[in-house]
């Protein structure tokens, strides 16, 4: 009779554990398909990033000519573009580089419109529409990436993942915020 009841209480034991193990192994799975979504988001948001900074130096060599005045913001402007198309840079990072760049391109933009012969180049005319093509697909990515962000850090601190996800590796993901100065409607100097 007891041979008989630890028989059944090793079966039960054993039970639970695989039934533990496999609600783990599954946990861990969802948080690494979440992970790699947001993993996945990030390298759509810098292949649109990319795009635009391929595009930045047509644009500044064009108005450079016409806006002598502006030339500190076309140089800080080529400076970020430099810093990030460099790699080893972070998520944290680009997203701060990429707030600026926006700001910047914003601003340039607005003060381009004080500039007729500017205006009437079709050269700046047509990057100036590939730029707000790129910015346009740049803000759905950015959407998308906040998304996928918002669904990793909830899966990451509801429970019983918050217990685990910490000792896993899994770790909040920044998102994209517009900063205090894109919140500002630039006007023209």
């Amino acid at each position: 009779m007891l041979i008989r009841f630890l028989a059944a209480l090793l079966v039960i034991a054993l039970l639970v554990a695989v039934v533990l193990l496999l609600f783990f192994i599954s946990l861990y799975n969802r948080l690494v398909r979440s992970r790699n979504g947001v993993e996945n988001a990030f390298a759509s948001v810098d292949v649109q990033l990319k795009q635009r900074c391929d595009l930045i130096p047509k644009l500044v060599d064009s108005m450079r000519a016409y806006m002598t005045h502006e030339r500190g913001t076309l140089d800080e402007l080529t400076a970020l573009r430099e810093k990030a198309s460099a790699s080893g840079a972070s998520a944290a990072e680009r997203v701060a580089l990429d707030q600026q760049m926006s700001g910047l391109m914003r601003g340039l933009m607005v003060r381009a419109e004080a500039y007729p012969d500017l205006k009437a180049s079709e050269t700046v005319t047509l990057l100036q529409r590939s730029l707000n093509e790129v910015e346009a697909q740049i803000a759905a990515a950015r959407r998308t990436y906040n998304a996928a962000v918002t669904g990793f850090n909830t899966a990451i601190e509801v429970f019983p993942a918050n217990l685990l996800a910490g000792v896993l590796g899994f770790s909040r993901r920044p998102l994209f915020e517009a900063s205090a100065d894109d919140r500002v409607v630039p006007g023209i100097r």
